[in-house]
C-alpha cells in the first residue's frame, strides 16, 4: 500500500490534465520577455491579486526575497513575525544578499498586533538605529498551523504602514487557502499589501513555481533582482502552463483539503497523549503536541506503518493535507497514529 504523505503540500504531483497542458504549452525565451505562456500567467496573477504586474519565480523563498529586496534597501529593517517563514526558513537571504535586517515580533497565532508593530517602528531621528522600511505578513501562517489573517487585522496593519510611510509585503504562499477559508477573493486579501507572493507548487499542485505581484515599478526592480540571483529562465512556459491550469481548476478544490484537515484534527484530539488547539486548524495544516513522547520517534514509528509526517520542535508534529489525500487516507492516518500511541 502506498504511504500516506502528510509531510507537506509541496509533495503534490501534477494531475494528468495539468501535464497535458504543460506538454502543449506555447514557448519562447522568458528572459527576453518572449514566452507567451509565462506572460499570460503573470497577467492572470496580477489580475487575481489586484496588482499592476507580476513576475514568475522558481519558489516562494525567491518570491519573498525579491519582494523584500524591492521595497527595502541595505541597512534598513523589515518587521516580521517571530515564527514567519521569511525569518525562520529562508536562510537569512534578505540579510545576506540585501543587507536588510529582519525584526521579529511575537504574535498571537501568527497575526501581528498593530500596537506591537507601531512600537517596533524605529525613530527616524536616531542615527544609531536602522530605518524601518516595511512590514511582512504571512497569510496563511505556516508555523501557527495554517491560521488565516482576518481581513480587519490586515487592514489594521495597512493603516499602520500608511501612517508611517512603510511598505507591506505579504508572504502569501498559501493565500488561496486563505481566500477559500474566508470565502473572499484573493484580491481583497492582497489589497493590504504592496507586494504579495503566492506558491503554485503547494496546494495548487504545480511541480515548480511561485509568482510575485505588485506595482509595475516594484516588479521591474524585482525582475532585475531575479536576474542577479540567477533566476532568469528561458522556455519557462512549460511550468507557467501548469500554473495557468491550476488557477483555473485547483483553487476551489482546496476546500476538500480544509475539510480533510478538520476531520484529521478532530480525530487526533480524541487520541490519548495528544494536545491540539482545534481553533487554529483553519485550512490544510494540522499541528499538535505529544504530551509524553518524542516527536521524532513518533514520526519514525508512523513511517514504518506507512504514514509520513514532520516533527516540529521538542514536542510538535505537523501534518498537511493536499491534493492526492482522500478522506479514506485521513481515516487510515488516524488508525496509524492510534496504533503508534498505543504501542
Amino acid at each position: 500500500m502506498a504511504p500516506i504523505d502528510l509531510r507537506s503540500d509541496t509533495v503534490t504531483l501534477p494531475p494528468p490534465d495539468m501535464r497535458r497542458a504543460m506538454a502543449a504549452a506555447e514557448l519562447g525565451d522568458d528572459v527576453f520577455g518572449e514566452d507567451p505562456t509565462v506572460n499570460r500567467l503573470e497577467q492572470r496573477a496580477a489580475r487575481l491579486t489586484g496588482k499592476e504586474a507580476a513576475v514568475m519565480v522558481a519558489s516562494g523563498t525567491m518570491g519573498n526575497l525579491l519582494g523584500i529586496l524591492s521595497i527595502a534597501r541595505s541597512g534598513q529593517e523589515v518587521i516580521t513575525e517571530a515564527g514567519s517563514h521569511v525569518f525562520m526558513s529562508e536562510g537569512g537571504g534578505a540579510a545576506t544578499l540585501g543587507g536588510i535586517q529582519l525584526r521579529p515580533l511575537v504574535s498571537d497565532h501568527g497575526v501581528l498586533h498593530p500596537d506591537a508593530v507601531v512600537a517596533a517602528i524605529r525613530p527616524t531621528d536616531d542615527i544609531h538605529q536602522p530605518l524601518t522600511a516595511a512590514i511582512c505578513v504571512e497569510d496563511t501562517h505556516n508555523r501557527a498551523g495554517g491560521v488565516v489573517w482576518p481581513l480587519e487585522a490586515l487592514a489594521a496593519i495597512r493603516r499602520v504602514a500608511d501612517e508611517h510611510g512603510l511598505a507591506v509585503h505579504m508572504d502569501g504562499a498559501r493565500v488561496f487557502n486563505a481566500a477559500v477559508a474566508l470565502g473572499r477573493p484573493v484580491a481583497e486579501i492582497a489589497a493590504a499589501a504592496d507586494t504579495v507572493t503566492f506558491c503554485l507548487s503547494k496546494g495548487l499542485a504545480c511541480p515548480v513555481g511561485s509568482v510575485l505581484c505588485g506595482s509595475a515599478e516594484v516588479i521591474a526592480r524585482a525582475r532585475r533582482w531575479r536576474k542577479m540571483v540567477g533566476g532568469g529562465w528561458r522556455q519557462a512556459g512549460i511550468l507557467a502552463a501548469a500554473g495557468l491550469w491550476a488557477l483555473e481548476h485547483m483553487i476551489e478544490r482546496l476546500a476538500e483539503d480544509h475539510a480533510n484537515a478538520q476531520t484529521l484534527a478532530e480525530g487526533l484530539a480524541e487520541l490519548p497523549g495528544i494536545e491540539i488547539d482545534l481553533g487554529t486548524v483553519q485550512t490544510n495544516i494540522v499541528r499538535f503536541r505529544l504530551l509524553d513522547r518524542d516527536p521524532r520517534a513518533f514520526v519514525a514509528d508512523c513511517r514504518t506503518r506507512g504514514l509520513l509526517g514532520g516533527a516540529q520542535g521538542a514536542a510538535g508534529v505537523r501534518f498537511v493535507t493536499h491534493y492526492g489525500i482522500e478522506a479514506t487516507d485521513v481515516q487510515r492516518a488516524l488508525e496509524v497514529c492510534s496504533d503508534v500511541l498505543a504501542a
